[in-house]
């Protein structure tokens, strides 16, 4: 059973920012494009259901160390997507790597708020979401990832194969549920945040 959510319950999003939208950059190649084109709507909406109840948000912002990115704060793509403006009550933890725990005090943001379990949403499903919630898995913390609030895009292989968003996203969350996280639809999320679900089980690996 996965007990109902509450104020230790931390919404995590992952890089909400405009730059995520040039696939090129992400390894698509001309042809860039990605999966779950409603994961906005999802994160939106589970953000509007935290700061309702007025439990912890984090916003990961990603400011790069390649020169290339579209992921830096000096440039308009570095800005957050519309609707995901930060208000005072956030959290922003500021990053240059994939991890949301690497070189920042994004733990202790944590522990000085009483948050044991994190939920997380953002971009992309196999690089930042995928090593942040590795680490929160590894480091104890009750984690969820809700796959359809999530997206990547395709992937140019080394051998020239063009790896579609859907295979990609899909390996990426079957590889963490039940290891470092537990995958929920977004309305499983909603229902945790009203009450006890004795029908889901936390599958979260203790490797």
């Amino acid at each position: 059973m996965i007990p109902q959510f509450g104020a230790d319950t931390g919404l995590l999003l992952i890089d909400v920012q405009k730059g995520v939208n040039v696939f090129e950059h992400w390894g698509g190649g001309p042809t860039g494009r990605r999966n779950n084109p409603e994961a906005e709507t999802h994160m939106l909406a589970l953000l509007d259901a935290w700061r309702d109840k007025g439990w912890p948000v984090f916003f990961t912002r990603h400011d790069s160390r390649e020169a290339a990115s579209p992921l830096k704060f000096a440039l308009p793509t570095g800005d957050q997507l519309d609707g995901f403006e930060v208000q005072p009550s956030d959290v922003v933890i500021e990053k240059d790597v994939n991890s949301a725990f690497v070189g920042t005090d994004f733990e202790l943001r944590l522990r000085q708020l009483g948050v044991t379990r994190l939920v997380v949403v953002g971009f992309f499903t196999n690089f930042c979401v995928e090593t942040s919630v590795r680490m929160a898995g590894n480091l104890g913390y009750d984690t969820y990832l809700v796959s359809d609030a999530c997206a990547t895009c395709n992937r140019i292989g080394p051998d020239g194969t063009d790896y579609d968003p859907e295979t990609l996203h899909a390996i990426t969350v079957t590889n963490l549920h039940g290891e470092f996280c537990t995958a929920l639809t977004p309305d499983q999320v909603m229902g945790l945040m009203r009450a006890d679900a004795p029908d889901l089980a936390r599958v979260q690996g203790n490797e």
